[in-house]
């Protein structure tokens, strides 16, 4: 595993790392980190643990954001979920980069080997996978491809835990394992609502009492983003089956503009929290 002391870490994208990228007002003093994590402060110094290093926090607020500065070595990137576009940012962060750099993309779905095709260093992009709200969930999806060297997962691994959070390693396939499992919860949450058989408030009620979950299918749909939800279950659909396939009440809030939280309204309405 790498040397926590070598890492310098940069991410890319409008939004904290997490699904949806939702906004980096999530990752600010509000949550317990410092207003130099929201604010994007460039300074790829190195990070350590102990003996001399600097804690967690202190390790995010060395996130730099936006362009990436050349001798990082781990790029984060965070951008919506359109495999072009997804390319076309790692594509030129791994021209700034160097070529030791260890190049992870946030996505909850797309397939990391599709996304590496399109790069010069493919055995060199990793998935880091984050979750909603990203400061306080400590879960990181690792997501590997056949061709991932120990030397790039090791190195991930070590920037996963410097940061404080726990991470698992997947193979890569569609969906991964926490986006197939969740996505496939929260679309019958939905049907659920569509059908009347109980409120979105009851539905997610049920889901944090009765099996622990420390947010609802339907709530958690509505922080990720709607229209999120929507391209993950048709990637997944469209890969996977009729098991995948969006139901209507899904589709028509996106259409009319209700894409939860960012929006004001969802399933709920969230107009004091935006």
């Amino acid at each position: 595993m790498v040397n926590p002391a070598s890492v310098s870490p940069s991410s890319v994208g409008p939004g904290s790392v997490g699904p949806g990228s939702v906004g980096p007002e999530s990752v600010g003093p509000g949550y317990g980190y410092p207003e130099s994590v929201s604010s994007g402060v460039v300074n790829p110094g190195s990070v350590g643990a102990g003996g001399g290093g600097v804690s967690a926090v202190e390790a995010l607020s060395r996130l730099v954001m936006g362009t990436v500065p050349h001798g990082v070595d781990l790029v984060v990137e965070a951008v919506p979920e359109d495999p072009k576009l997804k390319v076309e940012v790692l594509a030129e962060a791994e021209a700034r980069a160097g070529e030791r750099a260890v190049l992870a993309s946030n996505t909850s779905s797309l397939s990391i080997g599709e996304l590496a095709a399109g790069l010069e260093r493919p055995e060199r992009l990793i998935g880091l996978h984050f979750f909603n709200p990203v400061p306080v969930q400590k879960l990181v999806e690792i997501v590997v491809t056949a061709g991932t060297p120990d030397e790039v997962l090791g190195r991930a691994q070590g920037w996963v835990e410097l940061i404080g959070k726990t991470g698992v390693v997947v193979n890569d396939s569609p969906g991964f394992a926490s986006s197939r499992l969740g996505v496939l919860l929260g679309l019958e949450a939905m049907r659920m609502v569509e059908e009347g058989v109980a409120s979105p408030e009851d539905i997610d009620t049920a889901m944090e009492l009765g099996y622990r979950h420390p947010m609802g299918p339907i709530k958690l749909g509505d922080l990720v983003g709607l229209d999120v939800r929507l391209a993950i279950a048709e990637y997944l659909h469209q890969k996977l089956g009729e098991r995948f396939e969006p139901p209507r009440i899904l589709r028509e809030k996106v259409a009319a503009g209700e894409l939860g939280r960012k929006s004001g309204k969802g399933f709920y309405t969230w107009e004091e929290d935006r």
